[in-house]
């Protein structure tokens, strides 16, 4: 398997939609990797020492059951997104603060949604394989562009995936509306949801388009070290993340009030398709924080036997939003929603100024490698604009969004592929591996 050549530079092109994608062409200027460089990192964080000189991440990793493969190189100039102090394999946290619970996720950040500011990480710009939270990176590209109250059909291409991956138990042929579908990818992590929502997003190139719209967020966001395969997060050759950039990707979705209101559903009914014989039946969400966590507000959970496990979970505390990924846990004593829970409260009871970098806000570095000079423009660069509010002449925070909506059971279509999916889901349910495409 070749490994993924991330390009060097911020550059607009187009990756491609499927298979293992090659480099870009031409590396960038100095002037260019100085440009990114100092758009990513805020004015207090860019001299601090990077790499070699953090502790190790207080991790307790367990072999994965197959050897993950090869990572793309690694580019300084993506590493740098956010500020310098995230460009590490160990852990960065503010100077002088409690130490992090140690979580078996090989890399993870928690952030505040609404200031942007990083609160801390363990490697936050290390690679990591996605599974099932990449259709988070879904969600940020196709909610804009479908309409939830359009009805479709479900094509047998959309029901092509892995024997035995998560499934929410659509029917060949049934007639859903778009927002049944987008409860059922993020409540059950349907695959056969991911495929049809990124074919009806596609355009004429129906799945490959979407699957070319998702690399074309994932750069608009920031997010240069993720590349898509699949729109599942199943996995592909050449698929990778990091948990900077979900953390990015999460930001972008939660600004949606359509995502804060299905992320947040306990359960819905998929209402039976009468001309196909289907019964309508119930789904639950599979994210144990909304439950266990106070505050918690949603976020999605992953697993393949090359991921391991993944996790983004988002919870408020007085009048604090803040988000956590990871990537490449193990669950000996603690699943992902509980090493997320563990993040999430050591990420509450820092200061509301501690910070170790910042997420970078959509456009932002796009808009500096179009700048005709190849530098930044002064509103990225005023005192690293996004972190704690803006400075004068820089743009404002992302606007703090109202109070989630309250929702039950929700929706309005339906159908099933068949029973034993549905039961695979319950035995999931009662083992405790919900949310996981196996």
């Amino acid at each position: 398997m070749r490994a993924w050549a991330l390009p060097l530079a911020v550059l607009p092109a187009v990756l491609p939609a499927a298979g293992t994608p090659t480099a870009a062409a031409g590396a960038p200027t100095a002037a260019a990797r100085a440009s990114t460089a100092a758009v990513a990192a805020p004015a207090g964080l860019r001299n601090r020492a990077s790499a070699g000189t953090a502790p190790p991440c207080p991790n307790v990793p367990a072999p994965a059951t197959r050897p993950p493969q090869p990572p793309p190189p690694a580019d300084p100039a993506a590493r740098a997104v956010g500020g310098a102090t995230l460009a590490t394999a160990g852990l960065a946290v503010p100077p002088s603060v409690p130490a992090p619970p140690a979580v078996t996720a090989t890399s993870w950040v928690v952030a505040d949604l609404d200031s942007g500011a990083v609160l801390g990480g363990c490697g936050p710009h290390e690679y990591g394989v996605p599974a099932s939270v990449q259709k988070l990176l879904l969600a940020a590209t196709m909610l804009p562009r479908l309409d939830p109250r359009r009805e479709v059909t479900v094509t047998a291409e959309d029901l092509a995936i892995e024997p035995g991956s998560s499934a929410v138990g659509l029917a060949e042929g049934g007639r859903y509306r778009i927002e049944t579908i987008w409860l059922g990818l993020l409540l059950k992590s349907g695959n056969e949801a991911a495929n049809a929502l990124a074919r009806l997003g596609g355009g004429a190139d129906g799945q490959a388009g979407g699957i070319r719209a998702m690399n074309e967020e994932a750069r608009q966001l920031g997010a240069l070290q993720t590349h898509a395969v699949t729109p599942s997060g199943l996995d592909g050759p050449g698929q990778f993340t990091s948990a900077y950039d979900l953390a990015l990707i999460a930001r972008a979705c939660f600004a949606d009030p359509a995502f804060r209101r299905y992320t947040a559903t306990r359960t819905a009914e998929i209402p039976g398709q009468p001309a196909l014989r289907e019964k309508p039946f119930q789904i639950q969400n599979d994210n144990q924080l909304l439950d266990r966590y106070p505050g918690a507000l949603g976020g999605k959970t992953g697993f393949t036997d090359l991921a391991r496990h993944t996790y983004v979970g988002a919870a408020e505390r007085n009048g604090r939003r803040l988000v956590v990924t990871l990537l490449g846990a193990e669950i000996p004593t603690q699943r992902g929603w509980q090493q997320g829970a563990a993040l999430l409260d050591w990420g509450f009871g820092l200061p509301r100024d501690a910070a170790v970098g910042r997420l970078v806000r959509p456009g932002e570095l796009t808009a500096a490698s179009a700048a005709p000079t190849g530098t930044a423009p002064p509103s990225a660069l005023a005192g690293g604009a996004g972190l704690h509010g803006a400075p004068a002449g820089g743009p404002a925070p992302w606007p703090r969004t109202g109070p989630l909506l309250g929702v039950g059971a929700v929706l309005v279509a339906g159908g099933a592929v068949l029973i034993t999916r549905r039961r695979r889901h319950a035995v999931r349910a009662s083992s405790g591996t919900t949310g996981q495409e196996w």
